[in-house]
C-alpha cells in the first residue's frame, strides 16, 4: 500500500484516501479551509508527510487524524483506511455527536408547510397580547 513517494499533494491525497469523491472537491475544501494541515490552513498544492496532523470537517462530522502512507493512486475502502489513524479523542467525540443528533429531534421537523387560519389567528392574538 506504502508507495515509495516522500510526500504527495494534500488534496490528492484526500481524494486518495477516499475523503472526498473527487480531487475538485478536496481542492474546494482546503481552500475553503475544512481542512486543516498541523493545525494551519493550507494550499491544495501543500505537500503532506508522514506523521502530518489533519483536521477535516464535512457538515457535522470533524475528524482529527494522524498521516500513516502517502499514496496518489485511489484504491478500495478498505485500502484507504491504512493511509491515516483516526486519534482517539476523535473518534469519541464523534460517536458523541452522532449520539446527541439520533436523540435530538428538530423542532421544525413537525412543521408541514405554511400555517393554517386557524394558526394564524392564534399567532396574532399572541402577538396583540405583548
Amino acid at each position: 500500500m506504502h508507495t515509495a513517494v516522500e510526500s504527495v499533494r494534500l488534496d490528492k491525497w484526500l481524494w486518495a484516501a477516499r475523503f472526498f469523491k473527487s480531487r475538485s472537491l478536496a481542492t474546494t475544501a482546503v481552500e475553503a479551509g475544512r481542512v486543516l494541515l498541523n493545525g494551519e490552513r493550507a494550499k491544495p498544492a501543500r505537500a503532506l508527510k508522514l506523521a502530518d496532523r489533519l483536521v477535516i470537517t464535512r457538515e457535522q462530522e470533524h475528524m482529527e487524524l494522524l498521516v500513516r502512507a502517502l499514496t496518489e493512486t485511489r484504491r478500495s475502502a478498505p485500502l484507504a483506511r491504512l493511509l491515516f489513524e483516526e486519534t482517539a479523542q476523535s473518534m469519541l467525540a464523534r460517536q458523541t455527536a452522532t449520539e446527541q443528533r439520533r436523540l435530538y429531534t428538530e423542532p421544525s421537523k413537525n412543521i408541514e408547510g405554511r400555517p393554517t387560519k386557524r394558526d394564524r389567528r392564534a399567532l396574532q392574538r399572541l402577538r396583540a397580547e405583548e
